[in-house]
C-alpha cells in the first residue's frame, strides 16, 4: 500500500475520535472544541497531501481513486451530523449535501459495474475544500465571523448541486446503457 492510500485510512480511522470530541466534552466543551477543530484540519490536510503525492510520484491507483473521495465523504458528512446535532446548520442544508454524495456513489458504483472509474472533478474538489472551510469555521464558532461562515456555508451548497449536475452531464452515458 502506497502512502497516499496509507494517508486516506488514516483520514478515515480519524473520524472516530473527531466525532468523539465534537460530541462529548472531554476536558470542557471549549476544550473539545479545539481538539474536534484540529483533528478536523489534520484530516482534511491529509485529503490536500495524498492527492499531491499520488499525482508527483504517479502513485495513482484504483484504491485511491474510489477510497479518497469516500474518505472524504465520510469525514464531511461525519461533521455535519455533529453540527446538525450542536444546532450550527440546518437540517434541510446536510440533506442536500449528504444526498448528493449518496447520488454520486451510487453512480460511481454503476459506472464501476461499466468498467469505468469515475475521478473526482474540479468542481467536486471546490466543492470538498468550501465543505470543509465551512465546518472548520462552523466548529471555530467565532462571533465575528458568522457572516463570513454563512456566506461559506450557502457556497458550499451551491457548489454541492453544481458538482452534481457536472458529473451527471459529463457521465451521462454510464446510465444510458443501464436497463
Amino acid at each position: 500500500m502506497n502512502l497516499p492510500n496509507k494517508l486516506t485510512i488514516v483520514r478515515m480511522i480519524m473520524i472516530i475520535p473527531f466525532v468523539v470530541f465534537m460530541l462529548v466534552p472531554i476536558g470542557g466543551a471549549g476544550v473539545a472544541k479545539w481538539i474536534a477543530l484540529a483533528l478536523f484540519v489534520i484530516a482534511s490536510l491529509t485529503d490536500l497531501l495524498d492527492g499531491k503525492i499520488a499525482r508527483k510520484y504517479n502513485l495513482v491507483t484504483t484504491f485511491g481513486k474510489f477510497m479518497d473521495p469516500l474518505a472524504d465523504k465520510l469525514l464531511v458528512c461525519s461533521a455535519l451530523i455533529c453540527l446538525v446535532e450542536m444546532g450550527k446548520i440546518p437540517s434541510w442544508i446536510v440533506i442536500i449535501i449528504i444526498s448528493r454524495e449518496f447520488i454520486i456513489s451510487g453512480f460511481r458504483l454503476v459506472a464501476s459495474d461499466n468498467g469505468v472509474v469515475i475521478a473526482a472533478s474540479y468542481w467536486g474538489k471546490f466543492k470538498t475544500t468550501f465543505q470543509m472551510v465551512m465546518i472548520i469555521l462552523m466548529i471555530a464558532d467565532i462571533q465575528a465571523l458568522s457572516l463570513v461562515t454563512a456566506i461559506v456555508m450557502w457556497i458550499a451548497l451551491i457548489l454541492t448541486v453544481i458538482s452534481l449536475a457536472d458529473y451527471l452531464v459529463k457521465n451521462k452515458d454510464c446510465l444510458a446503457d443501464q436497463k
